[in-house]
């Protein structure tokens, strides 16, 4: 598979990587397999979540030496790494034991080659977060990212609304302390500078429609790591597509320049059934928009 070419003269160069949802159901082998067909040099990993194509909730030793030996083999190197975490659900024992399995899952992360990790401030929508759960999630988020300093490791958090699915299959997004626009404004005020974002423009635009910057405004500045996809208005809610897949979705050649991120923007596809292509679809799109793409 060869990388892409476009005629047109590029105006701003855009380096690229590979998000891991998209290989959710695929051997890890696979991941790293197709990363190298694209020519990317940066592939992310997860761990847990009961995904077949993430490393398992508690890694063995084995699991850390296979990942090696696959990033070794390859020559792609994996600086991001996905934990599945909630730290606004339940009561404070909750919020404990979701501390102790994220800093569990951390070092196995720093161990597989991670330099940051992308976690989840929690699913609750925006509408139900009172003051105690909301101290408590921040308390969970500060705790951790005491552990990953420690470890040589930095924070991003995902920018994720709560997803309810239809039964037409379709995705609805309600706003969560990650994407309505004071809930982001709090976590801005209250978290430690060092703590990240992880700019999802797919995931705010689908919860926040109206918003066509996709609160980047908000978030520069604070933008350490980022996933580039977008959503589609389908049926009762939403269906995740590829970058340029939406005729009046996010604009690409506008956004991307604003977010003052200097890192690797990781191509997220998320649908399970045309993987490859989707990626594909992503990097013309970007291509497209004006960007001259470095892997």
């Amino acid at each position: 598979m060869t990388r892409l070419q476009d005629s047109a003269l590029p105006r701003h160069p855009l380096r690229v990587g590979c998000g891991e949802w998209g290989f959710r159901n695929l051997p890890m082998a696979d991941h790293f397999q197709i990363a190298a067909e694209f020519g990317f040099r940066e592939l992310e990993f997860g761990i847990g979540g009961g995904q077949p194509g993430r490393l398992p909730e508690a890694p063995s030793a084995a699991d850390i030496a296979t990942f090696r030996a696959l990033a070794a083999t390859s020559g792609i190197a994996t600086p991001g790494c996905c934990i599945e975490n909630d730290f606004s659900a339940g009561g404070p024992e909750d919020v404990v034991a979701a501390v102790v399995k994220a800093i569990r899952q951390a070092r196995v992360a720093a161990e597989c080659g991670a330099r940051q990790v992308r976690t989840f401030a929690g699913f609750t929508p925006w509408d139900a977060m009172d003051e105690a759960r909301y101290s408590r999630m921040v308390d969970g988020l500060v705790a951790c990212d005491r552990e990953l300093e420690r470890l040589g490791l930095s924070m991003a958090i995902e920018t994720h609304g709560a997803i309810e699915h239809r039964p037409d299959g379709s995705a609805v997004h309600i706003h969560t302390v990650t994407t309505h626009p004071d809930g982001l404004r709090r976590l801005l005020a209250d978290l430690p500078r060092r703590i990240g974002f992880n700019f999802d423009p797919g995931n705010l635009r689908a919860a926040d429609p109206a918003d066509r910057s996709c609160a980047v405004d908000l978030l520069r500045g604070r933008i350490t790591y980022c996933h580039l996809k977008d959503w589609i208005g389908d049926g009762q809610g939403w269906r995740a597509v590829a970058v340029g897949d939406v005729a009046d979705g996010i604009d690409w050649a506008d956004l991307l320049p604003r977010t003052g991120y200097e890192g690797t923007y990781l191509i997220e596809y998320e649908p399970l059934h045309d993987t490859v292509d989707g990626i594909r679809r992503s990097l013309w799109a970007l291509q497209s928009a004006g960007f001259e793409l470095e892997y």
